[in-house]
């Protein structure tokens, strides 16, 4: 399944280093694709390249343009993960969420 984060994820509060975490094990335990969903393509794909952000990335969509499952700041799209930030307190919960959202 395809895994779609929205691009306000990237901002703090979310800690880069758990994003990282969290698409590296999407991409290699459930063999997802992951986009990054987003209106300011190189605003972000400029900053998230040279901090290694884009290794586990596999491109970048316009909101609403893919299907998929969303995490997301607010319910937009079904099936959605809504969650405010991306922090090593709530990294496993999103798996497991994630996990169980796309039925492995």
């Amino acid at each position: 399944m395809t895994i779609i984060i929205r691009d306000e994820l990237l901002n703090p509060p979310t800690w880069f280093a758990s994003f990282r975490d969290l698409t590296l094990i999407c991409s290699l335990r459930l063999e997802s694709d992951i986009l990054i969903e987003s209106e300011n393509v190189d605003l972000y794909y400029h900053w998230l390249r040279p901090r290694g952000g884009m290794d586990f990335i596999s491109d970048f969509v316009r909101p609403g343009a893919e299907d998929g499952l969303h995490i997301d700041i607010e319910h937009q799209y079904s099936p959605s993960i809504v969650v405010d930030r991306i922090v090593p307190e709530n990294t496993h919960l999103l798996f497991q969420s994630i996990r169980s959202a796309v039925g492995v």
